[in-house]
């Protein structure tokens, strides 16, 4: 890395002139419209302090801070992807950098490919546990005992708290929300036909190819978490659309409407004195 997250932190409050953000949001693939709500936002470019810029279409690699219903933000426009070739290290680098910053509560958001008939593109799916078939843990290595524990219990890592607040907005809103186990994969190749059945029979829900390496990093720090993930097609097997990165991307900024309004609300609801 080119910076200490110290180093990093410094770097970014110049910037921001010391702002604390109470909660973080990272966009996943077509959801980058959600920054966009964000009042006297200020974007710092990752490589700004340090960390290398995302190659993906639909990720513009910027940490955004301002003001979203009047509780300071912080929001990843964009994130970075094990499949580009990014090591862990770099992505728990990001995370505690965002926590370092001030952040307590993570809403962590990604495209993902449905394996329910009853759960179609442009649904939102609110996500309350992961499976993890990423080839490689993101704690693997010497464990710093200041940021978390060398064995970090996995139970509630998805808050029931904050997923009870964000169904409660849905209803609220009269926004349709799923809820389900995401299951993550490396990536980039989609999965096979043969595989989405064999992770239906796993119990998995939808899949996708991030989340869980944040939401573990963020959970070591002790971070409250909320994930939700936009549906953006119908895994393999389930219909006869060929899967495509740029359909996604448009299906997600359809899906980026509705959790646009969620967000917002979202963050309202809980205020800046309940992060």
């Amino acid at each position: 890395m080119a910076h200490s997250i110290d180093e990093a932190v410094s770097i970014i409050h110049k910037h921001t002139h010391n702002f604390l953000p109470k909660v973080g949001i990272i966009l996943g693939s077509g959801l980058a419209s959600v920054a966009e709500q964000i009042e006297n936002p200020v974007a710092i470019p990752f490589q700004a302090f340090g960390i290398e810029t995302g190659s993906v279409f639909g990720h513009a690699s910027l940490l955004v801070m301002g003001t979203l219903q009047q509780v300071p933000v912080l929001c990843l426009k964009g994130r970075l992807h094990l499949y580009e070739g990014t090591p862990f290290e770099t992505v728990r680098t990001l995370i505690r950098i965002v926590k370092q910053l001030g952040v307590h509560t993570l809403i962590v958001t990604g495209a993902a490919g449905s394996l329910r008939e009853d759960m179609v593109p442009g649904d939102i799916m609110v996500i309350n546990d992961h499976l993890n078939f990423m080839p490689i843990n993101p704690l693997v290595g010497p464990n710093d005992e200041s940021i978390g524990p060398r064995f970090l219990s996995m139970r509630e890592a998805y808050n029931p708290g904050l997923i009870d607040t964000f169904k409660a907005v849905g209803s609220r809103l009269q926004i349709s929300l799923k809820q389900g186990v995401y299951l993550s994969l490396l990536g980039p190749s989609y999965e096979t036909a043969a595989e989405i059945r064999a992770f239906r029979t796993l119990g998995a829900d939808a899949v996708g190819m991030s989340v869980v390496p944040e939401v573990i990093v963020a959970r070591h720090c002790d971070m409250r978490v909320l994930g939700v993930a936009a549906i953006t097609n119908l895994a393999e097997g389930l219909s006869k659309e060929v899967l495509s990165h740029e359909a996604t991307v448009e299906q997600g900024k359809l899906a980026s409407l509705k959790m646009s309004k969620l967000i917002a609300n979202f963050i309202k609801d809980i205020g800046p004195n309940r992060v």
